[in-house]
């Protein structure tokens, strides 16, 4: 599934298209596609892992899922969910969500929860996790209410960076480590754009996928953990379990 700075890297991919009028509409999605033919796409936008395309009266909403893809300029080998075709070019969108919104996108989108957008706000990310003090340190990373764009791979790195267990409760981490937790979240997501970009994001990875601590040099723990039951990898004797 593709995170936050993904869907940022792709909304910078596609300027060209922008201001540009769409000429043919094509996919298998069910939404209304020809109310995009003839239509000049005025603006792109991402908030956390949604990617919009924006018109004048309507947008219509990308969410890739776990297995979604897209191609600028070329095919798959399978049918597109959704295809524009452009005068200098066509986007087609794969095994993924497509909606159209109707309601201004400030009606439908907090963005001052997205990690991304520079109305980003860690004061109101601070005040949510104290208000669900039982919730994971695990699960707390991954909830898109309070960290719009983090995925699992912000989980395990972000959680290794400060130190703390996944399994740690919210309402048991010291208010300095719970300040911790917001502020590389956000930090990690622009070190995640810079390295994506670069091609590099991989050898950069301290935690997710490895097998030991770079810290301790021991075994990490492998495990499917929280109520989103994603994979977590994580060290045993330098993230501490704040219960």
């Amino acid at each position: 599934m593709p995170e936050g700075p993904s869907i940022v890297i792709l909304k910078e991919l596609v300027q060209d298209f922008k201001g540009k009028k769409v000429i043919v509409t094509g996919g298998n999605s069910k939404i209304d596609k020809d109310k995009a033919t003839g239509r000049k796409v005025v603006d792109f936008k991402s908030w956390g892992k949604h990617f919009l395309i924006c018109f004048s009266d309507f947008t219509i909403r990308i969410h890739f899922m776990l297995f979604g893809s897209y191609r600028i300029n070329e095919d798959r080998d399978m049918s597109p969910r959704l295809s524009l075709e452009f005068k200098n070019g066509v986007l087609n969108f794969y095994a993924c969500s497509v909606k159209l919104v109707e309601k201004p996108l400030d009606e439908v989108y907090d963005w001052s929860i997205d990690i991304m957008s520079p109305d980003w706000d860690g004061d109101k990310a601070l005040k949510k996790l104290k208000a669900q003090p039982e919730m994971l340190a695990c699960d707390a990373i991954l909830n898109q209410d309070i960290f719009a764009g983090a995925g699992n791979i912000f989980k395990n790195e972000v959680l290794f960076r400060i130190k703390v267990h996944p399994l740690s409760k919210i309402g048991a981490l010291p208010a300095k480590k719970l300040k911790e937790l917001v502020k590389e979240t956000h930090d990690y997501a622009f070190d995640f754009l810079e390295w994506k970009k670069q091609f590099v994001l991989k050898k950069h990875w301290l935690a997710h996928t490895k097998k030991t601590c770079p810290r301790c040099h021991i075994p990490f723990i492998k495990g499917n953990l929280g109520k989103t039951d994603r994979r977590s990898f994580y060290c045993s004797n330098c993230q501490v379990l704040y219960e």
